[in-house]
């Protein structure tokens, strides 16, 4: 596996390594000890442990985000797409941090076999770009509705490009419309 930093401290962009031949290909999607040394290669600090495995489907259009949770629950996530296409988006919530309200956008699809690293501290959001888009996600917490949080998927502070085409609305959950902007969220204080 190798691990890549994108322009936002701390998410980092992982790239399995598959090999195939004229059957097909076979990829390790994830190895304990492999990734957590992949992290002290690069330096970065060691999560808590998975706990949880979530999958959700898609249709093409769909904007699932800006979510996070707050302690005691909150989330480091480990995401992926298995079938289909998505942009994905992590945005830095720490207040404290230099980065405060900065995004990343990446696209995972099933063919590049990417995953993305979201540390806790940092909202996150997708857009299917494929109808049938299949997302497989770790986490390092386990999910708590008191604990969920969200933030406006077009919160202009924020300003995520996200690759709508020109004139449409994505569909979004009824919870997603009525999220708060950026400087009106409880967010976490670290």
């Amino acid at each position: 596996m190798k691990l890549v930093k994108t322009a936002l401290p701390g998410v980092l962009i992982v790239e399995p390594v598959a090999f195939g031949d004229e059957r097909g290909w076979f990829m390790e999607s994830f190895n304990e000890p492999r990734w957590r040394l992949a992290l002290a290669e690069l330096g970065e600090p060691q999560p808590r442990p998975f706990v949880q495995d979530n999958h959700s489907c898609s249709r093409a259009g769909v904007l699932r985000g800006l979510h996070y949770q707050l302690p005691p629950h909150a989330q480091g996530k480990l995401v992926r797409v298995v079938k289909g296409r998505a942009f994905d988006v992590a945005v830095d919530i720490r207040r404290e941090s230099p980065h405060f309200g900065t995004w990343v956008g990446v696209e995972l699809t099933a063919e590049n076999k990417r995953q993305l690293w979201i540390p806790e501290g940092f909202a996150h959001g997708f857009l299917a770009l494929e109808d049938d888009t299949h997302f497989l996600y770790k986490t390092t917490d386990v999910y708590a509705k008191e604990c969920e949080g969200a933030i406006r998927w077009d919160d202009p502070e924020i300003e995520i490009a996200w690759p709508l085409p020109a004139g449409l609305a994505p569909r979004l959950a009824a919870k997603d419309a009525a999220a708060a902007v950026l400087c009106e969220a409880k967010l976490p204080l670290r």
